[in-house]
């Protein structure tokens, strides 16, 4: 279910009400993969509720340049709200999570291993919250960018045929 910033404030502060740990994440799960899934389940074991952050496509745009996204943000949440690991997503604007951060006030946040907490701009953020920032491992060698590129690479290979 795709939640407003509003709503998924309120149902943060229910749940901690009832002694629940919410995770939050975000990213831009472009194209997903593998990679994403493995991560997102790993999430999901780090409390009881996970709520994912989804970039809007202007973040995305901003983020990795004018060809991206692929997928629109509400195609994108959807895609993760359908992941059994997934409880809810929500769409944000920020190039970071700051500011959904700060209204909705997860118990956990977590991020790939690709990030360094005392790195995250979001950890101040977090922590003054009560919250927590977990670095999860990284899936090697998984990227939307490696798959783009991959399918840009066999589309040059034989001449732009999409055969």
């Amino acid at each position: 279910m795709i939640l407003s910033k509003e709503t998924a404030a309120k149902l943060v502060q229910e749940l901690k009400l009832q002694g629940k740990k919410v995770v939050f994440t975000n990213g831009c799960f472009d194209i997903l993969h593998v990679g994403h899934l493995r991560y997102l389940n790993e999430a999901k074991k780090q409390g009881d509720v996970l709520i994912v952050g989804v970039n809007s496509d202007n973040s995305v745009k901003k983020l990795k340049g004018p060809t991206r996204p692929i997928n629109n943000e509400i195609d994108r949440a959807e895609m993760l709200s359908g992941l059994k690991a997934v409880d809810f997503t929500l769409i944000f604007d920020e190039l970071t999570p700051i500011e959904t951060l700060e209204k909705i006030k997860p118990s956990i946040h977590v991020k790939g291993g690709d990030y360094k907490k005392e790195e995250l701009p979001e950890t101040t953020t977090v922590e003054k919250n009560g919250g927590e920032v977990r670095i999860l491992a990284f899936v090697e060698g998984k990227s939307t960018t490696n798959i783009v590129n991959k399918i840009q690479f066999k589309n040059n290979d034989n001449g732009g045929n999409n055969e």
